[in-house]
């Protein structure tokens, strides 16, 4: 990928700084401490306030990021969930528009009982035992807290967003709902796949009668494998290629996502977004295909 020549924003170094603490699971005052500074000077450190670069590369050592990805200089790498999606509500608080590939629809889209439903899912998928298991849970809280922040964000600010969905996504999601692991009683399946079944209603009721500044497209063909969103703002886009989601099985635990600017990656990423978008069902043809795929796969509707 070629790279971008863009400035480095400082104020962007600290949000980083942020969301890679958050990632490695470390209060402010644990990395404070193993930086040697005082708490007071870490926050002002992720406020973009970083008056030498060696004070950077101690930060990159303590917390297993390379230099380059701290400082954003071309294709930024990210290893954990939880800094991920931090640094998605970072992009997403400057942007005026967001294009998206994300199943089974845009996080940002979903309603608030599918946040419940995402948490218990979350912790359901928890293999830890013993004294791993209490970091697990905090991290699954964390993560919450970060997805509750995004949503609420969105819901303030309003920037305009375009949301493919995979039919497939939706099929799978109506079969099995939001599930974690499948020794699930039968009961947790039932309920799972009547959530899952309201939540693709609203789907629908989107394409039917879309809010301004919402456009959803229904895409039926093989998409790629990971997801993307391109965060379009003032000065720049910036693209986000991720493995992790928060659909139908979810994957928080496992993955290496990336977050770049280059000209190359957008322009791709641009371009399938508009084949996809060009070709997907939208509006009430949208709908009435929804209707079909709940008529057929949601429970108790067949």
């Amino acid at each position: 990928m070629q790279e971008s020549s863009a400035p480095i924003r400082f104020s962007e170094i600290g949000e980083r700084l942020r969301a890679f603490r958050m990632g490695r699971g470390l209060a402010p005052e644990d990395l404070a401490g193993r930086l040697g500074i005082s708490r007071a000077a870490l926050y002002r450190a992720e406020k973009g306030q970083i008056p030498k670069i060696e004070t950077l590369t101690r930060i990159s050592d303590v917390l297993g990021v390379s230099l380059p990805t701290l400082l954003g200089v071309g294709i930024e790498y990210v290893d954990t969930a939880i800094a991920f999606f931090e640094r998605m509500r970072q992009l997403e608080e400057t942007s005026h528009q967001i294009v998206g590939l994300f199943g089974p629809i845009s996080y940002l889209l979903t309603s608030d009982t599918y946040d419940a439903t995402l948490r218990e899912v979350l912790i359901e998928g928890i293999t830890e035992t013993g004294s791993g298991r209490a970091p697990a849970l905090n991290a699954v809280e964390t993560l919450m807290d970060v997805l509750a922040a995004r949503k609420a964000a969105y819901r303030r600010k309003r920037p305009l967003i375009a949301s493919l969905v995979s039919s497939a996504d939706i099929e799978r999601f109506l079969l099995h709902g939001l599930v974690g692991r499948h020794d699930l009683l039968p009961e947790t399946i039932a309920r799972r796949r009547r959530e899952a079944l309201a939540e693709t209603r609203a789907i629908r009721d989107l394409l039917r009668d879309p809010p301004i500044g919402v456009q959803v497209g229904i895409v039926r063909e093989t998409i790629p494998a990971t997801s993307f969103q391109i965060f379009r703002q003032p000065d720049r886009a910036v693209l986000a290629i991720s493995p992790f989601r928060l659909g139908e099985q979810p994957n928080v635990r496992v993955g290496a996502a990336l977050i770049t600017s280059a000209p190359e990656a957008l322009e791709l990423h641009e371009s399938i977004a508009q084949q996809l978008w060009q070709r997907a069902f939208r509006g009430s043809e949208g709908a009435d295909y929804l209707d079909d795929l709940i008529r057929r796969y949601g429970i108790g509707t067949s």
